[in-house]
């Protein structure tokens, strides 16, 4: 593979991948798990009496996997794109070296990427809003298309323009709300079209930790983003502050996912379930956060915080990954 498509997978970030689907894959398995009980008893687990369709539809969840990638690398490209032209990306900076900053790619050619990147996510949130709210639900499919919108906005806005939020320490706050309740809650709907607000507890805890991954990753620029104005809440804070409210983060991701297996494990378990015990097991996800917390504790050089982004993302995506089993086993 020569260097120039190298440096555009580099670009891509294939490790913040994960993160960015596990949103999605948490709500598509209790949307399954709240789909197989509406169809074999006309009544969810979670929702209560519902009406479903004859089947799955499984190109909703694949839809939103492929809309939910092309908005991440969106964002990965629109962040090396702005940080690269205002100068964050530097030789003091001590993350991995950005691709505009190694010269390897030209701004004006990243800048042709991020816009054929935007519109061919548009066109793929287009058809998972047809594919599931197609002319039926015409102002729900146009509150969709506003939201994608916004979302493509919100991954090019992070970093680029003179206005750019993340430069304000906004960035947690629009992580929170895209990777949470936006992912869980909104694919949920899309599949069975119904709010189920039980799930605002597991997309507390996917944005929470989506959350933690960005604190991590400003706690280790600190240094180099209060040189250049890059107001990040670490910047603001400090960076003892900064740990303390990563602590909370990962623990209050934790009890809201707790709250919500516990719902499963006593609606199972009235249900006779022989399996009802099996909803704990997302919470495995959680032994590696916390030692990883001990780790962030004890860290006093910043660079040493580079390879805890890795095992907190891989955590969250994990979780994700054992709900969708214990669905499997529970349904």
């Amino acid at each position: 593979m020569n260097t120039v498509a190298q440096a555009w997978i580099s670009a891509a970030r294939p490790r913040t991948l994960p993160l960015s689907i596990s949103g999605i894959l948490l709500g598509s398995s209790y949307s399954y798990l709240d789909f197989a009980f509406a169809k074999a008893e006309t009544y969810s687990l979670l929702l209560g009496p519902v009406t479903v369709s004859t089947s799955f539809n499984w190109w909703i969840p694949i839809l939103a996997l492929v809309t939910t990638l092309g908005l991440q690398i969106l964002s990965n490209f629109a962040n090396d794109y702005g940080d690269g032209l205002k100068g964050t990306d530097n030789h003091e900076r001590i993350g991995p070296m950005r691709t505009i900053q190694s010269g390897i790619i030209a701004p004006a050619q990243m800048k042709r990427v991020i816009i054929i990147t935007s519109i061919l996510t548009f066109l793929s949130a287009i058809a998972l809003i047809y594919v599931s709210l197609g002319r039926e639900h015409l102002l729900i499919s146009l509150l969709y298309l506003v939201l994608g919108i916004a979302a493509i906005w919100a991954a090019i806005k992070y970093t680029v323009g003179d206005n750019a939020y993340g430069y304000r320490g906004l960035g947690d706050l629009f992580v929170f709300i895209f990777f949470g309740p936006v992912s869980v809650m909104g694919i949920h709907y899309l599949i069975l079209k119904d709010m189920n607000w039980q799930l605002i507890l597991p997309s507390i805890t996917v944005g929470l930790l989506s959350v933690a991954v960005l604190n991590l990753n400003n706690m280790r620029d600190l240094a180099s983003d209060r040189k250049v104005g890059k107001n990040t809440i670490p910047v603001k804070i400090g960076l003892a502050n900064a740990k303390v409210l990563h602590y909370f983060t990962v623990i209050t991701a934790l009890v809201c996912m707790l709250g919500f297996t516990y719902s499963i494990y006593h609606a199972m378990d009235v249900l006779n379930n022989s399996w009802s015990m099996i909803a704990f097991l997302p919470l495995l996800a959680f032994l590696p956060l916390l030692i990883h917390l001990r780790t962030v504790s004890k860290n006093e050089s910043p660079i040493l915080l580079d390879p805890e982004l890795k095992k907190v993302a891989l955590s969250t995506f994990f979780m994700a990954l054992l709900s969708i089993i214990s669905i499997a086993i529970l349904e």
